[in-house]
């Protein structure tokens, strides 16, 4: 079975702009070799740290969500799981997991790591994610 996997805000900022282990990690789903999933939600997160973050131009901003819509899949979520209470913008990264039924959550985020699984979707860091996958 093909592995199906979430990546959060970060892990999408990092490898859409760095050459590290998150950015191996969506070559990994860019290439075909894991299903990536996203939602509204997590692209308009990115957005804003793409423009506060790295003062892209709303056309930089655009071109990169754009790049990652080319490989990932886009998923509808209603907002409405309330899991993580120290985070809970982190909320919407599990709900996008469990709505699309994601075998993985790829994350550098301490409070989702802190959980280790949620209804059996493993949630890992990007060096545990490309040294399972790659």
């Amino acid at each position: 079975m093909q592995p199906i996997a979430v990546y959060d805000t970060n892990i999408l900022f990092s490898g859409t702009g760095w050459k590290g282990t998150p950015y191996h990690c969506l070559e990994l789903t860019r290439q075909g070799k894991v299903e990536g999933v996203t939602c509204i939600e997590i692209l308009d997160e990115l957005a804003a740290k793409l423009s506060t973050k790295l003062n892209f131009s709303s056309t930089q901003t655009r071109q990169r969500i754009e790049y990652l819509c080319d490989f990932l899949r886009l998923v509808t979520i209603n907002n409405t799981l309330k899991i993580v209470d120290a985070d809970p913008d982190d909320d919407k990264i599990i709900e996008c997991a469990v709505v699309s039924s994601a075998t993985h959550i790829v994350t550098g985020d301490a409070h989702l790591l802190k959980l280790g699984n949620y209804q059996n979707i493993q949630i890992v860091t990007a060096a545990e994610f490309y040294a399972q996958f790659s």
